[in-house]
This record gives structure tokens, sequence and C-alpha cells, in this order.
């Protein structure tokens, strides 16, 4: 009597069995196009592809990075960056995905900003100054370093980080920084124009202590300024407070008696897009 052996199942296939395309598919929440579309680019490749079908399956351990892929997909993340998360370990995976979302969160913010911008601009409404708290302030007479150019609006963000960094590096020779940094507008700064724009920097020192340094003297002036989170700073939707505080001077009987101004006074590195780093402000009569 002869006795049929029957061939021991291969280990891997035991413990990790080959699943369909289809089946695959279903249980990573990723569809057999996107299955595909991963495996030419390199960012999900099949354990096994039949050379004459050219039929794709999938080892059940594949499972949790392809659901890892699904789910880095619904937040809109780049599939440059999907690879990036999924290659990577575990901190270091979860420090490039917080990086993107506080991208996104920033972008979000700043659009939101955007559209109550446009909305406003949309309905020409002539209150638009009620969105922001105006107020007004005296300002002591303070000796500036300072740094003028003449910059468009794509170029402004830079300019302003780097003359700072220059203004702040001198003041350190003079006495140290004695309040807050702001930039002033002696013309209108868009995608056509470009001011000029001066960037100024109060210091300890005095007068003929600063040697071959830019300085001028700001004079004592009352100004009227509306105060802005750090979304809200982004060119064009700045213009919202700009065009609000002049609304807010025209309508209590009073002049603009110079160049408009943006006044920072955080850390704008530190700050999230909700803080408090700006204020837009008017010297008024």
């Amino acid at each position: 009597m002869s006795v049929k052996v029957r061939p021991r199942a291969d280990s891997t296939e035991q413990q990790d069995p080959l699943l369909s395309i289809g089946v695959f598919a279903r249980r990573s929440w990723l569809s057999m196009k996107a299955l595909r579309l991963y495996d030419r680019i390199g960012l999900l490749t099949p354990a096994h592809v039949d050379e004459e079908t050219g039929y794709r399956r999938y080892r059940e351990s594949q499972l949790a990075p392809a659901r890892l892929v699904a789910m880095l997909r619904r937040l809109d993340l780049p599939l440059t960056d999907v690879a990036d998360v999924v290659t990577a370990s575990g901190p270091r995976a979860a420090e490039l995905l917080a990086s993107y979302w506080e991208l996104v969160e920033r972008r979000v913010a700043s659009q939101r900003e955007l559209a109550t911008h446009l909305r406003i601009r949309l309905l020409g409404d002539e209150g638009s100054w009620e969105m922001f708290q105006v107020q007004e302030r005296e300002v002591p007479e303070q000796l500036v370093l300072t740094e003028q150019r003449h910059v468009n609006a794509g170029e402004l963000p830079e300019f302003i980080g780097a003359a700072c960094q220059r203004l702040i590096r001198t003041a350190d020779g003079h006495g140290g920084v004695a309040g807050p940094m702001f930039v002033v507008y002696h013309g209108e700064v868009n995608e056509d124009s470009d001011g000029p724009v001066e960037v100024c920097l109060p210091i300890v020192a005095k007068e003929g202590e600063t040697g071959d340094a830019a300085t001028r003297r700001e004079p004592a002036h009352r100004e009227a300024y509306a105060r802005l989170v750090k979304a809200q700073v982004a060119y064009p939707q700045i213009l919202s407070a700009f065009d609000a505080v002049a609304a807010w001077v025209g309508s209590h009987g009073l002049t603009i008696a110079a160049a408009p101004r943006e006044v920072y006074f955080a850390d704008w590195d530190a700050a999230g897009h909700g803080d408090e780093v700006c204020d837009v402000a008017f010297p008024v009569s």
C-alpha cells in the first residue's frame, strides 16, 4: 500500500500569504489604479508579478505600509514626501509629517485671511475698518538705524528679514536695540510699484555715537494702528488692514501725517500663525 505524501506548505506563505491585487486593494484602502501607479514609481512594489500575465500579488505584511500611504495621501501629502515618510524611521517620519502639516496650517490660515480681504474688496464695504480694532498711541522720538531700498511685493519679505538681521548686528555695537523694528512705506509696494521701503530699528546710542552707521531721527508722533496676527501679515491680505486704518483715520476727522508703517513687536520665527506679531500704523494729526 503506497502512501501519498503531501508537500509541506512554505512557511513564508503560511505566515505572510500572497494576496491578489483586488484583495490587497480592498484591505489597504487603495484602488487598483493607485497600486499600479505606486508600483511604477517604486513607492509600493508587489511581492510577485506574473511574467506572462503581469498580474500583481502582494504580501499581507505590506498592508501596514500601504495603509500608511493611503492615509498620508488623504492629507494631500505629495508622493515624493509620502515616500520619504514611509521609508523614514518612526521619529523621523513623525517629524517629516509634522513639518508638512505646519506648512498646511500656515497656508490655510493665510488663505483664510486672503478670502476675508477679497470679500471686503468685492463688497466694496466702506465700513471694513470695523473688522479691525483700531487704536491710538503716542510714539516718542527715536534714533533709528535705517536701510532703504526699492523692492516689489515679491521681494519684500526677503528684504525685510535680511535688513532686520543686518540692523540688529549693527545695533549690538551701538548700545543695543531700544524698541521694535518698523518698516516705513514711502510709496506703494505691489507687483508694479517698488516703494521705496525703509526698515528702521531704534537703538540705545545717542546721536554722534553711531559712527558711519546710517541713522536718522524718527520724530515723536501720534499714530492710529491695528494689531495683526501672523496670518494677516501676508500680501495682499495685509492691504485690508492698511485700508481699515486709513478709513478709521478719515472717519474720525484726523489727517494722515506721514508714511504708513508696519511695527514688528514679536519674534516672527517663534510666532504661530494665530499669534499677534505686527501693527499696521499711520502717523496722524
